[in-house]
This record gives C-alpha cells, sequence and structure tokens, in this order.
C-alpha cells in the first residue's frame, strides 16, 4: 500500500468502503470508536464521499459540559499532569560549578575515589552582611532571593506605604543588599 499525502489517502487498498452497498475502494480511514486509556480506538475504511459525511458530522465535543470545552481548548491542555519531580536521593550532590575555573576539573574531582572536591565557603563577609539585611538563611536559593527582595521593597517603597519616607534608609539597604547578591557566586 502506498500512502498518498492527499487527506490521508492510502491508495492501492483492495478493500471496499465500509459503508454498506458502496463498492468504492476504501482508501481513507475514520475513527469507529475513539481511543482511550487503553489505545487508539478502532477505525474502519471509507471511500472519499463517505469520510466527507462522516468529518462533517462529528463533534470533538459531543457530550461535553461548557467547563469541559473550555478545559479541552486551553492551550495547556494536555500538559497540567502531577508529575513526580526528580530526586537526588541517592546519587552524589553535584559539584559547586563555582569553585571550578575548568568544568571538567569539577566533573573529574566528583568521581575522585576518596577525595572530595575544594569547598570554599558560600558567602564571603558582605554577602553574609546583604543576607542578613534581607533576612535570609545561608541555605537560601535564588528563588528565596528574589521572594524577599520583593517582598521587602513592597514594603518600604513610599508609593506602596502611604506615602511614608522614613523608611527610605531601609529601601536603599535592601536594594544594595539584592544588587550585590544577585551577582554572587553562590546564586550563579
Amino acid at each position: 500500500m502506498k500512502q498518498s499525502k492527499f487527506h490521508g489517502r492510502v491508495e492501492g487498498r483492495a478493500a471496499h468502503c465500509a459503508i454498506p452497498g458502496c463498492d468504492e475502494p476504501g482508501e481513507f480511514r475514520a475513527p469507529l470508536t475513539p481511543g482511550g486509556p487503553d489505545g487508539p480506538g478502532s477505525w474502519r475504511w471509507l471511500c472519499l464521499d463517505h469520510v466527507r459525511q462522516h468529518n462533517s458530522a462529528y463533534n470533538f465535543f459531543a457530550g461535553m459540559s461548557p467547563d469541559e470545552i473550555e478545559a479541552a481548548q486551553s492551550p495547556i491542555a494536555g500538559w497540567d499532569r502531577n508529575v513526580r519531580a526528580f530526586s537526588a536521593a541517592g546519587a552524589d550532590p553535584a559539584p559547586a560549578w563555582a569553585d571550578f575555573r575548568d568544568p571538567l576539573d569539577a566533573i573529574s574531582a566528583r568521581f575522585r575515589p576518596g577525595r572530595a572536591a575544594p569547598r570554599a565557603s558560600r558567602f564571603d563577609a558582605r554577602e553574609r552582611d546583604a543576607m542578613g539585611v534581607l533576612g535570609l538563611a545561608d541555605d537560601a536559593d535564588r528563588t528565596a532571593l528574589r521572594r524577599r527582595y520583593s517582598e521587602l521593597v513592597r514594603r518600604y517603597h513610599p508609593d506602596r506605604n502611604g506615602g511614608d519616607r522614613s523608611h527610605e534608609r531601609a529601601l536603599a539597604r535592601v536594594i544594595d543588599a539584592y544588587q550585590l547578591l544577585k551577582t554572587a557566586r553562590a546564586f550563579a
């Protein structure tokens, strides 16, 4: 059988159209039952005229409520599943890339038996002070840094607190701390 690019036609099929009484060749596949979680549904072969008739009467949304139709038409339909996150449990922790000049050294340090990779302190003195200004712990990640920065800017900015300018010094310290930390090696 040869597959034609014309409307899904499969030329050269010996079988006739599945509609009783039609002697035309059944060159177009049409769903008889919809697919489900157990696999694809069943199919039947129709001639061009009958597949056109089938397609014009087909309604994907038949039997759905308005909420189900809206969910099916969503651009993220099918992608909003709960999935298990990858776990690092049982695996060696990834190397601290910032501690190495050459990435190959970082990778090889991970696999050297009995020797740990050189580990520098996560923050220098200025960065630890900036973390204190923002009220963050040493184990904070980039997301926590951004979230805390946004929270403090909203709290101290005069446009957000009724024009109270008494917090300008605190706002400046928060901005300076964030500017320093967002380029810190620990958040790279």
